[in-house]
């Protein structure tokens, strides 16, 4: 006789989903309608007190880590920037805007900086276009050495939606891991449904965007962008997470905003944390550098 294999549908204990749908049917009573008899996972006021800060920050870390294992995804390109980096059209009416308000009240300083800003952003709205060339790239070689990678972004506009967009322009996959803030942050409508996350934790969320990276790429951004950075430049420092290429894009804007050098000359860095950064400026190039440290690392992720 064939032994006989326990399937998970044959598991002696009652789901939780149908416990909760069982308790719904109880007579209504004084005791049924009190919150002390809800089951406790099926209780959203218990769930949201101070006290059970520790379980929701396991969900938060578990909940896309199921996903993602249920999408036998492997590796991750994950890409950062602004959010305020938008496609060259829209930048363009952005100046314009500002350029009209200045010509009503030429002397106003507030909109003469205005203006200046709305310049600048659109100077750098070529990065919208590489970032969307990148995460086209990183999809189409995905898909042509069938390896599950795939790109993975903050969720968000600009230069987020620039990359989800691209693996989206090559009917790829990619991630978007969103936070909740006031009113600034929404998903991005280029992002897989599947794999659109919310966070909540700004550490759990960090958490993830660097448990399957293969690299990180990181164009022109504000405190969001450098936060990011740095989190990903300490933990590596400090061996807490295995080496992967950093790619800065936009050399000239890294050296403005950042002096790597002084720190290396002030003793606060080594020049071997120094040499944690590459630069490039076009989306070849960047998946150039990925290939190349992996080449030189004796792994393929070919």
């Amino acid at each position: 006789m064939a032994k006989k294999t326990l399937l998970p549908a044959e598991s002696p204990f009652s789901s939780a989903k149908q416990d909760v749908i069982n308790v719904s049917a109880d007579p209504s009573t004084p005791q049924s309608r009190s919150p002390s008899y809800r089951l406790a996972y099926n209780d959203f006021d218990f769930m949201m007190r101070d006290e059970l800060r520790p379980v929701r920050l396991q969900l938060e870390l578990l909940k896309p880590e199921l996903t993602q294992l249920e999408h036998a995804i492997q590796s991750t390109v994950v890409i950062f920037g602004s959010a305020r980096i938008s496609e060259h059209e829209n930048a363009q009416n952005a100046l314009l805007s500002a350029e009209q308000a200045l010509d009503a009240n030429p002397s106003d300083p507030e909109l003469q900086k205005n203006a200046a800003i709305a310049q600048r952003v659109l100077d750098k709205s070529h990065y919208y276009d590489e970032a969307r060339k990148l995460g086209a790239l990183i999809t189409e070689e995905a898909r042509r050495f069938q390896h599950s990678m795939i790109v993975v972004t903050g969720g968000g506009p600009g230069i987020m939606e620039a990359a989800n967009r691209g693996a989206a322009d090559m009917g790829g996959k990619s991630m978007g891991l969103n936070i909740v803030l006031p009113g600034e942050q929404k998903p991005n409508p280029y992002i897989t449904p599947d794999l659109c996350f919310q966070f909540h934790y700004f550490a759990i969320r960090k958490m993830h965007f660097l448990m399957r990276a293969i690299a990180l790429v990181t164009f022109p951004g504000g405190f969001g962008t450098l936060d990011e950075l740095f989190e990903t430049l300490t933990l590596i420092q400090t061996k807490k997470v295995r080496p992967v290429p950093v790619i800065l894009v936009g050399k000239a804007y890294w050296d403005k905003i950042i002096n790597f050098d002084a720190l290396v000359e002030e003793g606060v860095i080594a020049e071997c944390d120094r040499q944690l950064i590459r630069y490039a400026e076009k989306a070849e190039e960047i998946w150039r550098l990925i290939l190349e440290d992996y080449s030189v690392n004796g792994s393929n992720i070919t």
